[in-house]
């Protein structure tokens, strides 16, 4: 892991940042102030309801199950599930252990679990026998001493008497390894600690809208915002859990209307395929005050859509090395939530580089890599994170995120921000979502190609159409997408994000 410097140690502590809680006594607390909260689980497959107190029991029951077979502090328990309440059970019993607990999507494939269960080589592993794509297949975790299928065996492990308290671990120590979905090479393992997970979940946790206690989650919990939506929020706020295993924006809409349910947010496809969809009604609105927005490039339209909505929408930015560095709070001035991804957090410093790339620290950035050459390229000995992204920072110190640095597309010697191409193409008529990559080129080296999805009715525009757009909109031309694609939905990470490595190799292979 990486050596955090002495002094900022001191400062986190003194702050009030870190404390000597550990997950496990943070969760206790929690669930002790509030143990008739509800917990459900809206599934076509596995629907399950009851409170706190309930899911708390079976993760107890788990706890003095894996315990029993020489499961303790620091080992590591991995599992595999959709948003269940057994996900929930396990991550629990987890830290109520002071075990490392590492959440895989759902629908991660045999690669990328069997490369994960090699890379932290758990005591346990907990799956579905079946789900969507996920299928249980033993041959992966022929290693692992404790193995538990949901829908099969997981309750062999629970012991009839629940674990009491608390098993005493590190507070300086490990508790999470969060795999990142990946782009064109295996997930990286970045593994979080008490101290960090815990400041991020009070951050977050005291920043939230009041109207957002009935929220329905569909971030996967394999995913570290579905996890901290799912697992950790709730608890420390004591408001109700309401899970969903996809995401369905028909179902959505009915679950809004006839249990008052709340959308807050997300990447924001969420958002706008909810307002695409053919029973979305203007009734809606009124439970979706609030959109807080990340864990994906933000377009400018998307904003102004939802705010002349009347929708109060803020951003935000992070991931999953370093979960919060900026935001905008809900009561910020409109053309700072709207327009920029926010100013930094209590606690973290950012500053940018020559080129605009964003450094970040603070007491929620991670403490590594699982693989030390990530670790030693990523963090300087000073405590900064090389985040990969470029900004510009105003007057104010709000940040704006111009674009990745992989997101860059360089035509002929000239660099292209596939963002601003995006924003543009967000205006034409027709258009929900936008995403610009790079074509191979011949003669330029890389040209840019559109790929757009399209609302409900609305025919495919021809690339002159798209162009005489981008001229009306002021985009030089040398910026404009010289293909034009139309798909049905664009490849997504567990997050709702563009794969857009997968839409530029798709590409690639027309143009060979």
């Amino acid at each position: 892991m990486r050596t955090v410097p002495e002094a900022l140690v001191e400062r986190y502590e003194a702050e009030g940042w870190w404390t000597g809680e550990t997950l496990g006594e943070m969760l206790a607390r929690g669930l002790a102030k509030a143990p008739d909260a509800q917990f459900r689980v809206h599934s076509a497959v596995r629907p399950w309801s009851g409170t706190f107190r309930d899911v708390e029991r079976v993760a107890r029951r788990l706890a003095a199950g894996l315990r029993r077979r020489g499961v303790g502090a620091g080992d590591v328990v991995a599992f595999q599930l959709p948003n269940w309440m057994e996900a929930a059970a396990v991550f629990w019993a987890s830290a109520f252990l002071g075990a490392v607990v590492v959440p895989i999507v759902h629908f991660y494939g045999r690669k990328e679990v069997g490369f994960i269960l090699k890379a932290v080589r758990p005591r346990v592993f907990v799956s579905a026998e079946r789900f969507g794509r996920l299928e249980f297949q033993p041959d992966l975790c022929a290693d692992v001493p404790v193995v538990g299928v949901v829908g099969r065996d997981f309750d062999d492990l629970l012991d009839p008497v629940p674990l009491p308290g608390v098993a005493a671990a590190d507070p300086a120590g490990q508790t999470l390894i969060a795999f990142t979905s990946g782009t064109t090479r295996d997930p990286k393992g970045v593994v979080h600690g008490h101290q960090t997970l815990g400041c991020e979940t009070r951050q977050l946790a005291e920043r939230y809208p009041p109207d957002l206690a009935r929220q329905i989650i569909s971030a996967p919990v394999g995913h570290f915002i579905g996890m901290l939506n799912a697992c950790l929020i709730p608890v420390m706020r004591g408001t109700p859990v309401n899970l969903a295993d996809v995401w369905d924006p028909g179902r959505t809409l009915a679950l809004m209307k006839r249990d008052g349910l709340t959308v807050g947010g997300g990447v924001p496809y969420y958002m706008t395929s909810l307002l695409d969809h053919p029973d979305f009604t203007p009734d809606h609105l009124r439970h979706m005050r609030f959109a807080g927005l990340g864990g994906a490039a933000v377009p400018a339209a998307v904003t102004t859509r939802l705010a002349g909505l009347g929708i109060t929408v803020y951003r935000s930015y992070g991931s999953t090395e370093h979960p919060s560095i900026t935001g905008s709070h809900f009561t910020a001035p409109a053309a700072k939530r709207l327009h920029t991804d926010g100013e930094a957090l209590r606690g973290v410093e950012i500053r940018l580089a020559a080129d605009g790339e964003i450094f970040s620290r603070g007491p929620d950035l991670c403490l590594g890599y699982t693989d030390p050459e990530l670790t030693e390229r990523a963090f300087d000995s000073e405590g900064w994170y090389r985040t990969g992204d470029i900004g510009v920072l105003d007057a104010d110190g709000y940040l704006t995120i111009t674009e990745r640095k992989s997101d860059v597309i360089i035509r002929g010697g000239e660099n292209i921000s596939a963002l601003e191409v995006e924003e543009a193409l967000l205006g034409m008529p027709g258009v929900a979502e936008a995403a610009v990559v790079s074509a191979p080129d011949a003669r330029l080296g890389e040209h840019a190609a559109a790929v757009l999805r399209l609302r409900p009715g609305h025919a495919a525009p021809a690339i002159g159409e798209m162009r005489a757009h981008l001229e009306g909109a002021g985009l030089a031309r040398q910026k404009w997408p010289e293909e034009l694609h139309v798909v049905e939905d664009f490849p997504r990470t567990p997050s709702g994000k563009v794969r857009k490595f997968l839409l530029r190799r798709d590409i690639a292979a027309r143009n060979e």
